[in-house]
């Protein structure tokens, strides 16, 4: 089969190869997945670069969320058990951790309902308690954690607020629902944000980017305000200075995904049917802005790490090479 390997750490487009190797064989209580579509999310960007919290042995397939195929034929959700990760034709998950595919998404879409989508549920329903009626700031709106968010706060009924940067970006978050869109390129976020809001800031801050993205939220989060650290997509690990979120009384709340898995894997499986019925309703789709085929792989996988996409890119081994739809 052809798989994507890493063989040495560096950038996504200049580490990672398409190669002839041997499928892999599934070990105790893992299924062998034909992959159907795999989603670049920026912890593949980071596995690449060995930035990452897991690192993998090299050499390695990256590729954390797929849809894939069973050997009896079941479409199902899966987070592939590295090294034999999703940018490949087959990949091996934990039989146990398998999850149903929404019958009402497609192969990309589907896989996309996975980590970001369970990230933000987690993120705005378990950790931060959000409510009806609350004002929720998204940072990174257009972006494939962000844009979940963005919707799953609609779906909850919140005022949200998505701060993106660029037009193009500003265009997207606005039609996945955003009530009020801040474009970091050329507004003031913190003015922009307090204008908005009356001058009393946001109730729930979800940041996947950290670095000047934090410090821009603990300036305008709102008294007894949660902000959701999800990742530091800028690269910058901020310091959060105490004594302002006791001066300013709000919380800092610190969202890692993967441990439900092992913590809790029957709250993973709830927030799954949850939403998959939010799917079913149409309340959220997920934007796959881009579908490449398995020989673009590296090439998109740059991209993401460079900021320069929105929604999700999926590569979809079944596309024809040099194709995209």
């Amino acid at each position: 089969m052809q798989a994507w390997q890493v063989h040495e750490n560096g950038e996504p487009g200049e580490v990672m190869r398409l190669q002839d190797v041997e499928r892999p064989t599934p070990g105790d209580g893992q299924v062998l997945l034909k992959v159907r579509a795999a989603n670049i999310n920026f912890p593949d960007v980071l596995m690449c670069r060995g930035h990452y919290q897991v690192r993998p042995p090299l050499p390695f397939t990256p590729g954390v969320e797929i849809c894939g195929e069973t050997e009896d034929g079941r479409r199902v959700l899966a987070n592939p058990a590295l090294p034999y990760g999703g940018f490949a034709e087959y990949a091996v998950a934990d039989a146990a951790a398998v999850l149903p595919a929404p019958e009402s998404l497609d192969d990309a879409e589907a896989a996309a309902l996975h980590i970001g989508y369970q990230t933000g549920w987690f993120g705005l329903h378990r950790r931060a308690r959000l409510e009806a009626g609350e004002t929720l700031l998204v940072h990174a709106a257009a972006g494939g954690v962000g844009s979940a968010a963005v919707q799953l706060g609609k779906a909850a009924g919140a005022t949200v607020i998505g701060v993106v940067g660029g037009a193009d970006k500003a265009a997207v978050a606005r039609e996945l629902g955003c009530d009020v869109v801040v474009d970091r390129r050329s507004e003031d976020v913190v003015s922009a944000v307090k204008e908005a809001t009356g001058g009393r800031g946001a109730d729930v801050i979800y940041d996947p980017v950290g670095g000047e993205a934090y410090t821009q939220s603990t300036k305008v989060v709102a008294f007894e305000g949660r902000i959701v650290v999800v990742g530091f997509a800028s690269g910058t690990i901020p310091s959060p200075g105490l004594n302002h979120a006791l001066v300013k009384n709000y919380s800092i709340l610190g969202l890692h995904w993967g441990l439900y898995n092992t913590k809790n894997p029957k709250l993973v499986q709830h927030c799954h049917e949850q939403l998959t019925e939010l799917a079913a309703r149409g309340v959220v789709k997920p934007l796959v802005s881009e579908r490449v085929p398995l020989d673009g792989a590296a090439a998109a996988v740059q991209r993401v790490g460079d900021g320069v996409t929105t929604g999700r890119v999926a590569v979809v081994p079944a596309l024809e090479n040099g194709a995209s739809a």
